[in-house]
């Protein structure tokens, strides 16, 4: 008789989806006590304990933001015809055989005034103060945040190249906080031009700041619409921010010496430092407009461009180096008195704020 061999006995098998033993969830609700102590915690984070803790720094850091907001408005408002002015040169289309629609400088104010009276002047220029107020209240107030951590809270010189740097990212900072703004003002700038491409629109249909907004939005995919062209926008305010801080402080520090301090001096530090590094960064900018009114859904430049770099071959071949500097003479026009409203004004309202100036 045969013998059975007796089979192992096999243990049970466990399930084909064992279930975990209970583990303390992960994504429990946040308690009270828990969110009470995240907020110390970020209380005690350096720069948050460092303001609470100096009134005077906190009292500083207001004036410089109330003293930025102050320059920039006043900045912008004295040029806006020529700010205007600059836009629509940079942006207009330029066709063989067919004549700009504004030509010069004198010649396009008198255009703008004729089609659009006064008014044509400001176009843009509100949705610009409300740009420029944060803007440049936050490029100033960084640019002085950043020179005292790079000076030691001022125990250390700042050489040249560290202004540039301080400056570079200052404007970095203020590009990123406001630019859906500097986007919007830009097309507004130009919805009531009579450019060749563009069909004429009735005055009562040009958008306001709110309407230009949402119109954006829901034509050019969301919020990513309102950031076109934030790359090269960047890439163009970095060295040129740098450079006018940096140009600015080194002609303070020779123009303007403690016993020469008069205005006409003051102001013309901020009239050369901004001459000096517009010039030097004009191209950027030509090419940071043309990509802010790419992905309009009339077709404003005749064209439209699937990069910046796609753009800049585009407009050297069918524009040459010219083409990157369209709009540099008015913009000239404009930067200088700009420019020396703006450090003027910053320094004045500073120093009656309590907030002393050295450039040395």
């Amino acid at each position: 008789m045969a013998s059975v061999q007796a089979q192992p006995r096999l243990s049970p098998q466990p399930p084909l989806i064992p279930s975990p033993p209970p583990q303390p969830s992960t994504s429990q609700p946040t308690s009270a006590p828990a969110l009470t102590q995240q907020a110390q915690e970020l209380q005690k984070a350096p720069i948050i304990a460092s303001l609470r803790q100096d009134p005077k720094r906190r009292q500083e850091i207001l004036t410089f933001f109330v003293a930025g907001g102050c320059a920039g408005a006043a900045s912008r408002t004295v040029v806006s015809p020529l700010e205007r002015l600059k836009i629509l040169q940079q942006v207009q289309p330029r066709q063989a055989g067919r004549a700009v629609a504004y030509p010069g400088v004198w010649a396009g104010l008198v255009k703008m005034y004729r089609e659009e009276g006064v008014k044509g002047f400001m176009r843009g220029n509100g949705v610009n103060c409300v740009r420029i107020v944060p803007y440049s209240a936050v490029q100033f107030t960084s640019y002085e945040q950043l020179k005292k951590w790079f000076s030691a809270n001022g125990q250390r010189k700042l050489d040249t190249p560290t202004r540039l740097c301080a400056g570079a990212l200052a404007g970095i900072t203020s590009v990123v906080t406001t630019y859906p703004l500097d986007l919007v003002r830009s097309r507004l700038s130009i919805a009531s031009a009579s450019l060749p491409t563009s069909g004429a629109l009735a005055r009562d249909k040009i958008p306001g700041i709110w309407g230009m907004t949402a119109k954006v939005y829901a034509e050019e995919g969301g919020v990513r619409g309102l950031y076109k062209g934030l790359v090269p926008t960047a890439v163009g305010v970095a060295p040129y921010v740098g450079i006018n801080f940096a140009a600015y402080e080194l002609l303070r520090g020779i123009i303007t010496p403690p016993d020469k301090q008069s205005t006409f001096r003051k102001l013309a530090c901020g009239a050369l430092a901004g001459t000096i590094s517009q010039t030097c960064t004009y191209p950027l900018d030509v090419l940071r407009r043309k990509m802010q009114v790419n992905g309009m859904k009339d077709p404003v430049l005749g064209v439209r461009y699937s990069s910046a770099t796609g753009a800049v071959i585009s407009i050297l071949r069918t524009e040459g180096i010219q083409g990157m500097y369209r709009g540099l003479w008015p913009n000239l026009l404009k930067v200088a008195p700009s420019i020396a409203t703006s450090f003027f004004v910053y320094e004045t309202v500073k120093e009656s704020l309590g907030e002393k100036s050295n450039y040395n």
